[in-house]
């Protein structure tokens, strides 16, 4: 169980400094995980690098922190260049995974490590700890160990510990990801709104597209070490910059075409034959308006069943499975060779025939070799 919800009203000076990269190299052997990748973060500003397995978002939270070195480029703190510097003098914070506290210390013990390393005093010790255990809303937990503490009170001490340097920049490696959902939740609103409120320099590295959205400024998508795009999370998941995102995003139904461009329309010829003409200027198609082939995307909760005739895009086929999410069902529906997802709130039969729209605001369109690196 949660103990007392993170304090949000105790004043302090904005902590956070601007973090530069600059044509970044990194990787392991004779493999860059990194390519070339330059990146400004604004001083208070919260990140989340979000991305698949191996797409080098953790070796970029590792060189922020010092612990993978810099092969090529820059790592700017301010106008501070870190690209050479030990971990222990660049003053950072990193809360792990797995949360790397000590089983054998308490509460108090484990939020002060860090201080007594840089030799503060004992009443230094002791005054941070205090404040950061009533923080974090372990005040009255400081005497136990850590074995004793649930999944959320670990995270509150792996956090409480970070913050008790003082940190210009708190680097976080998916320090949710071990947690219950509805403890997870929590947590999310209650970590965005203490980054907040001290105005910490914050990068997240999650695969999660939910914590990502819910709890950062702006998300740096990654795929195969280089930015697929940067925004903030609307346009991330309204604006794809490109096929990548877009289906990363949840933007899984793809529709072959084929573009003819007329006056202020376009003309889609759809797999089946048909031709659909849409306004130009309702498609997003951020890597410029297509001819030939092409694809249109869209996420499944933008089609809708039993559309109305002016929808922009109507499809026709049969429902061959579907699935209950818990708010909504999802339907898998074979349209001619293609299968296409679209929810619903209510259930249609497996074997039944359904008409599909999807209003033309909600579909992006993408060359058919849609670009993977994109910024925003």
């Amino acid at each position: 169980m949660l103990q007392t919800p993170i304090a949000t009203t105790q004043t302090r000076a904005p902590l956070g400094k601007a973090i530069t990269l600059r044509g970044l190299h990194l990787g392991y052997d004779r493999t860059d995980v990194i390519a070339d990748l330059s990146l400004e973060v604004r001083a208070g500003e919260f990140i989340a690098l979000l991305g698949a397995s191996g797409c080098g978002k953790t070796t970029l939270l590792r060189a922020l922190a010092g612990f993978v070195p810099v092969r090529q480029g820059q790592i700017l703190l301010d106008d501070r260049d870190l690209s050479r510097t030990p971990p222990e003098t660049r003053g950072m914070a990193m809360m792990f995974q797995s949360y790397a506290l000590w089983p054998h210390m308490t509460v108090a013990q484990n939020i002060g490590y860090g201080l007594k390393l840089r030799g503060a005093g004992r009443a230094e010790i002791t005054r941070r700890v205090a404040e950061m255990a009533a923080l974090v809303g372990l005040g009255e937990l400081t005497a136990r160990k850590i074995p004793a503490l649930s999944g959320g009170q670990k995270q509150r001490v792996a956090l409480a510990r970070a913050l008790a340097i003082d940190p210009p920049v708190l680097l976080l490696d998916e320090p949710l990801s071990n947690l219950d959902a509805g403890i997870r939740v929590a947590m999310r609103h209650e970590i965005r709104a203490l980054q907040q409120r001290l105005g910490l320099t914050t990068i997240l590295v999650t695969h999660d597209r939910e914590e990502a959205m819910s709890m950062a400024d702006r998300v740096v998508i990654l795929n195969k070490g280089q930015i697929a795009q940067i925004g903030t999370p609307e346009q991330i998941y309204h604006r794809p910059a490109n096929s990548y995102v877009a289906r990363f995003m949840g933007a899984t139904n793809a529709l072959p075409v084929e573009v003819r461009a007329e006056a202020a329309r376009l003309a889609l010829t759809l797999p089946d034959a048909s031709v659909v003409t849409l306004p130009r200027a309702a498609l997003h198609a951020p890597e410029g308006l297509p001819t030939g082939p092409a694809q249109v995307m869209f996420r499944s909760d933008a089609a809708h069943f039993d559309p109305d005739p002016a929808e922009a895009l109507l499809l026709r086929g049969k429902v061959v499975q579907h699935a209950y999410l818990g708010s909504t069902y999802r339907h898998e529906v074979e349209i001619g060779a293609l299968r296409l997802m679209a929810d619903a709130s209510q259930k249609r039969p497996v074997g039944s025939f359904v008409e599909l729209g999807v209003p033309a605001t909600a579909l992006s369109l993408f060359p058919a070799r849609s670009q993977t690196a994109a910024t925003g």
